[in-house]
């Protein structure tokens, strides 16, 4: 069973967005999602495993209460474009801003996506965490309605998210705003 588990770490470790030891912070998310749906430019974030090429865009929109739909976009080294369909599913009433979402080409379960913070016309917070035993796996994102976020902006935002989240901010991708996808 340990050799089992000590693989599974290892495993992870080499894929891992952000692997930490410790169990996943609970955050208290406010947002409701109904003014969240829209187009959001990506800004900044933890390196994923899951995400090929450069910065994208994520177009949210309403499917049924609690339920909206996810549409992913990113430019690759090619200069093609990836995207990547789901839904995100509001996983309690109480707490509207704490998502799963889960995408149709993935045979994976749902992922967490917890909106921290939006004041829905300019910056949304995104952070998820799933515990593996010691450890946690982290994802986190600063989003926009506009690709040209000031730089002046992302680094405040940053430097209090990062802090309350344990972020490290030298480990960020800081995006590139001249994505138009």
């Amino acid at each position: 069973m340990q050799v089992i588990s000590l693989t599974l770490l290892c495993v992870m470790a080499a894929s891992a967005q952000m692997l930490r030891f410790g169990k996943c912070p609970k955050p208290l998310c406010r947002p409701t999602l109904i003014p969240y749906v829209g187009k959001w430019y990506e800004i900044m974030k933890l390196p994923t495993q899951f995400q090929k090429g450069e910065c994208g865009t994520a177009t949210y929109s309403p499917k049924s209460p609690g339920v909206i739909g996810v549409l992913n976009r990113e430019l690759l080294k090619d200069g093609s474009i990836n995207f990547i369909v789901g839904s995100a599913k509001v996983k309690h009433p109480s707490e509207p801003a704490k998502l799963e979402v889960s995408f149709t080409d993935i045979p994976s379960p749902p992922g967490p996506y917890w909106v921290l913070s939006s004041d829905y016309e300019t910056h949304s917070l995104v952070y998820g965490c799933s515990d593996f035993g010691l450890f946690r796996l982290e994802f986190a994102w600063i989003l926009s309605r506009d690709e040209a976020f000031p730089s002046i902006q992302v680094h405040s935002k940053n430097h209090n998210w990062g802090h309350k989240l344990e972020i490290n901010p030298n480990i960020q991708i800081i995006c590139g705003n001249s994505l138009l996808i």
